[in-house]
């Protein structure tokens, strides 16, 4: 049995990591939001306030500034395109790893997470090639398909576990009343599945939204905010590249948010 001493030193060791751990993720989130929030003046002086003062004019600038909000919209049309294409082919891809076994399955579900390993900046310069070619180059379709790419293997696993966790006997008694295959997946499986495959767009949407290699090497003029602001790091002045990082951050943290749960399960960590 172990000593008292030694597990009350190491819950000790162990909360404090977790502390550490907290303030490293949310520190750069809270200094984000509190410049984000503050006058230009106060953005550019010292000392910094704990505070925010909830001074909109970093905000108002940012939105005013030439060009944000065609690459705000531009961002929104890309994610919302990768949203669609993600879901329209993950959700039956999950839905089959789920529901059939075949030869080679795991093996299947093995090379959909790795194409996540594979290094998109070696895509870059034939990307580019293939998609001058096609037409495809600086177009919100073009630069949707890639996004797609990098969203389909979360939607593949994330519907995956969704579909797992829907028991097949609930299928199978439809099938028995007179339902096919695909009535018995509209009536009964759909309805129970659509808050995981909302979310599972929403996950979509969200790694467009913050996905910027690719916007920046694929697109001139139809650039989205993550590459606008990229294009104008060195030249913006301060209170728009925090106005800026806040506008990327906050969808992204609250859809993350969101779909948490259905992220654990995807895993294995938790289903509740």
């Amino acid at each position: 049995m172990m000593d008292p001493k030694l597990r009350h030193a190491g819950n000790r060791v162990f909360f404090a990591g977790v502390a550490l751990l907290i303030i490293w993720v949310l520190l750069p989130i809270y200094l984000l939001m509190t410049n984000a929030l503050s006058s230009p003046d106060e953005v550019t002086g010292f000392p910094k306030s704990f505070l925010p003062s909830f001074d909109l004019a970093g905000v108002t600038f940012f939105l005013g500034f030439s060009g944000v909000v065609d690459a705000l919209w531009n961002s929104i049309r890309v994610a919302a395109v990768t949203m669609v294409l993600s879901i329209g082919i993950g959700a039956p891809a999950g839905y089959a790893l789920s529901r059939f076994d075949f030869p080679g399955k795991e093996v299947f579900r093995f090379l959909v997470v790795m194409t996540r390993a594979f290094p998109l900046p070696l895509l870059a310069l034939p990307l580019a090639v293939m998609f001058i070619r096609t037409g495809l180059d600086d177009t919100i379709l073009g630069l949707a398909l890639v996004h797609t790419t990098l969203a389909l293997p979360f939607a593949v696993l994330i519907t995956f576990s969704l579909f797992s966790g829907i028991p097949l006997e609930l299928e199978e008694a439809a099938w028995t009343l007179g339902c096919t295959r695909i009535q018995a997946f509209a009536k009964v499986i759909l309805p129970l599945a659509a808050p995981g495959i909302a979310a599972s767009a929403v996950f979509a949407f969200v790694i467009s939204w913050n996905e910027v290699f690719a916007a920046a090497v694929l697109t001139i003029e139809n650039r989205t905010l993550t590459a606008f602001l990229l294009q104008s790091l060195d030249v913006s002045p301060l209170p728009l590249k925090f106005a800026g990082g806040a506008a990327l951050v906050v969808p992204a943290l609250i859809f993350i948010f969101a779909v948490r749960k259905y992220l654990f399960a995807m895993w294995g960590i938790a289903n509740r």
